[in-house]
């Protein structure tokens, strides 16, 4: 058996999540709550609402609906009868008319929305002409508000000014820009004022409310009243918006980056570092908090309910007001997990409920947080994950602004082209289901939107009690985790004939990067099957998918349960699948075998068990690999789990190797794809070659291809993914060799040193080896 899981993972399928973006845990399901339960592995699917798809069916017309409460959308599962211009819904059996523009439609004439391969189309209705609506205003151009961290030396604060001139040249001529920057105070740029530079200024010791946050600004009902923003002397007399404030006072301080590129560019100029004297032994005083609730006052006055983004470059910890983390005084060291698990932040959950208010704001304003963090030591990432990921917000951690992981992630959020993330804003998330079957909940980057209802479920996983889900933000690549409760109706159907089939409806409303309203509905079917029948469910089982699921739940499970034992969990549900599925003699290990639809998931939860996502992490640096976990797709989410190893040598073309220690080799070259880090390892014979120049010599061309080779794929990974991956590259036995070892098999340790092959090497750790525990494993397992 061990064998059998010891490879690296088969190359993925070219597209392995299909048309519809959905990939599930068991594609077939067992009928019965109590069978469901003894799979052992959560009846899970992971959806990406707007994934990009070439065979994607876009309809220029309205959805038609099933009648109230159903209001499923017509797909290709209805039943449809073209004499009587009827349709079937699947979900509730409702028998719908056609409306009169569907007259024509016959068996050889049938709308896109019925054709069997198109489960995933997207409706996007024209906007209204003149003729019809007069006064339909145009897509809201998309906001970008930036907030700069000034607490800065001044190399870092060289590049975040050299990052910012790069972006707002990338922008679209009509988005909306605007600027705050803080330190010891918040300081709101006035765009609009064109004479002199002009700022509002926020005391950073306080909380304030946004009622005072626009009074201040001359935002506030009782303020245009007097005159004090629209109408003052200075401000142009514009039409109002469509349900934006007075656009005179959006003018002020949101511009359109054609109109501001040289007035930001200026102010990037005369921008300095904090000038609030620092005393020794103490950090700098930052107000992250203040000014992140200047920035959501703003847009919430200015630009509710349309796209927009606080982007905030955080470059230390907030040490002032409120969202504080840690207090000036260096003789307080930042919270470690230990602190946490003993309750021993002071600052933690007074600063987590500031910043889950903050979101409940930026969420009813339907706006986004993105957070680029740079710093050696902590900036409170973990106190403002839930701001960041219930909006639906990019988050990006590096050493320093002048890292390519901070600079060429920056860069790709504006980029258009093929380099687009294809950002999306004010989505919605919708499930249809049939009526044996319960949601529990999401785990991603959404928030409940509490539309209670029949198809919620008891238990709550995540964002639960709820059918609808708010994505503030959302891009092409964003996924999420919905958990599935089997619940049996105790009434049949009116055949009295179980259907044998189940059928879950996804439908994604969402403002697109032109600004156009966009229905995308995603409608799939899976099996009953009887839970006995085991052998059915072993066809329908996707172990990547479980493995990720599980991944996800036991993260969550940390987060949410005191004093949670990740690996005694993981092992146990381990154990309890393998008892239950594997083919074995009670109490013979050597007769365990398992199906090969079931192989490579011990190995997945071996590598889950060493993983970032249990072990080993900063409380920042785990809230950060959880929010990516939580939103990347099945494939990516495979990776950080267990990464991909590529051996490069002049024997034989790349090829998959084993994630193991034995696959280095003096004369082979790695490449290691961790998701988070790219590691090109040189043996050691190739690293001497190396360093003598062999390359530069034109009859060791082949020397010097072989040593391009793995450079250009890793290139071409870190080209595709967001936030851009680090790259190391390293010698054997170099420092940053680490980076590669952490994630191999320890087969080889120093405990067994005399059997290691010459090139090879060890790893120094007391872990078990896969072969060991895959035999403890069998151990078990045949015993329950």
């Amino acid at each position: 058996m061990a064998e059998d899981l010891a490879g690296a993972g088969a190359a993925a399928a070219p597209d392995p999540d299909g048309p519809d973006g959905v990939r599930m845990t068991w594609n077939n399901w067992p009928r019965s709550k109590l069978e469901a339960s003894k799979c052992v592995v959560p009846v899970a699917a992971s959806i990406a609402p707007i994934r990009a798809s070439p065979s994607l069916l876009v309809l220029p017309y309205n959805p038609l609906r099933c009648k109230p409460p159903c209001s499923a959308v017509l797909n290709p599962f209805a039943r449809v009868d073209f004499a009587a211009k009827i349709w079937i819904c699947p979900f509730c059996f409702s028998r719908n008319h056609f409306p009169p523009h569907y007259a024509a439609i016959s068996e050889a004439v049938v709308p896109g929305e019925l054709y069997p391969q198109c489960t995933t189309v997207e409706y996007a209705p024209p906007p209204l002409d003149h003729y019809s609506a007069p006064s339909s205003p145009q897509p809201p151009p998309p906001v970008f508000l930036f907030v700069i961290d000034t607490c800065l030396i001044e190399e870092e604060l060289g590049f975040v000014k050299s990052a910012m001139r790069r972006a707002i040249g990338l922008l679209p001529d009509h988005a909306l820009v605007g600027l705050v920057t803080f330190g010891t105070q918040v300081h709101l740029y006035e765009l609009g004022f064109a004479d002199v530079s002009k700022i509002f200024v926020f005391r950073g010791t306080k909380e304030i409310s946004k009622d005072q946050i626009l009074d201040h600004l001359g935002l506030s009902a009782s303020s245009v009243r007097h005159g004090a923003a629209v109408g003052a002397p200075g401000y142009p007399k514009v039409p109002q918006a469509n349900g934006f404030h007075p656009s005179g006072s959006v003018n002020r301080f949101l511009l359109p980056a054609a109109d501001c590129e040289y007035a930001l560019s200026s102010l990037l100029d005369e921008l300095q570092t904090d000038q609030w004297p620092v005393e020794a032994g103490n950090r700098a005083l930052r107000c992250t908090g203040v000014a992140l609730n200047v920035a959501s006052g703003l847009l919430g006055a200015c630009m509710p309910g349309t796209g927009a983004r606080i982007i905030a470059l955080v470059g230390g910890p907030c040490t002032q007001g409120p969202g504080t983390i840690v207090s000036k005084d260096f003789s307080e060291s930042v919270r470690s997990h230990k602190d946490l698990d003993k309750d021993a932040g002071p600052h933690f959950h007074k600063a987590v409920k500031f910043y889950d208010n903050l979101a409940k704001q930026l969420v009813n304003q339907g706006h986004v947080l993105d957070l680029f963090a740079s710093a050696v030591d902590q900036v409170g990432l973990a106190e403002m994950k839930v701001a960041v990921e219930r909006t639906g917000g990019l988050v990006v951690l590096a050493e320093s602004f002048g890292h390519p992981v901070f600079k060429d992630s920056f860069k790709r959020i504006f980029e258009d082209g093929e380099q687009s993330l294809g950002l999306s804003f004010n989505g919605t998330l919708e499930i249809n289901c049939s009526k044996d079957i319960k949601i529990q909940g999401v785990i991603g980057p959404c928030t409940s939107l509490e539309k209670k209802g029949a198809l919620c479920a008891d238990t709550i996983v995540g964002q639960g009690n709820t059918t609808s889900w708010k994505m503030c933000g959302l891009d092409r690549t964003t996924c999420l985790t919905v958990f599935f409760e089997i619940s049996p109706s105790e009434r049949p159907n009116q055949s009295g004939i179980p259907n044998p089939q189940l059928y879950i409806q996804f439908l994604t409303n969402y403002q697109g990067p032109e600004g156009q309203m966009r229905l995308r509905v995603t409608t799939v079917t899976r099996r009953w099957v009887d839970g006995s029948c085991t052998e059915e469910l072993v066809e329908g089982f996707d172990q990547e998918t479980a493995a990720v699921v599980f991944a996800r739940y036991v993260s969550l499970k940390m987060e949410m349960e005191q004093e949670f034992d990740a690996t005694r969990w993981l092992d146990r549900s381990l154990i309890r699948f393998c008892s239950r599925f594997g083919d074995y003699r009670k109490d013979d290990p050597a007769s365990f075998t398992l199906n090969p639809n079931f192989s490579i998931l011990p190995q997945f939860m071996f590598n889950l068990r060493r993983s970032q996502f249990v072990i080993n992490n900063s409380p920042d640096e785990t809230a950060y690999f959880r929010m990516l976990l939580n939103r990347e797709s099945i494939s990516n989410s495979v990776v950080m789990i267990q990464p991909s190893l590529l051996s490069y040598s002049f024997n034989s073309p790349p090829s998959p190797a084993l994630l193991d220690v034995a696959s280095i080799s003096a004369e082979r070259i790695l490449l290691l794809d961790a998701y988070f880090s790219v590691v090109i390892f040189h043996g050691m014979t190739i690293a001497q070659w190396r360093n003598m120049g062999y390359q530069n010599q034109p009859e060791h061309q082949v020397f010097a291809q072989l040593l391009q080779a793995p450079q250009d794929d890793a290139q071409i990974i870190i080209k595709n993914r967001f936030p851009v991956p680090r790259l190391v590259i390293c010698d054997h036995h170099g420092s940053q060799a680490r980076f590669l070892l952490a994630k191999l098999n320890p087969s080889a340790t120093y405990n067994s040193a005399h059997e290691v092959a010459p090139g090879s090497d060890v790893i120094f750790t007391n872990d078990v080896s896969l072969q060991i525990f895959c035999e403890h494993l069998q151990r078990l397992a045949v015993q329950s």
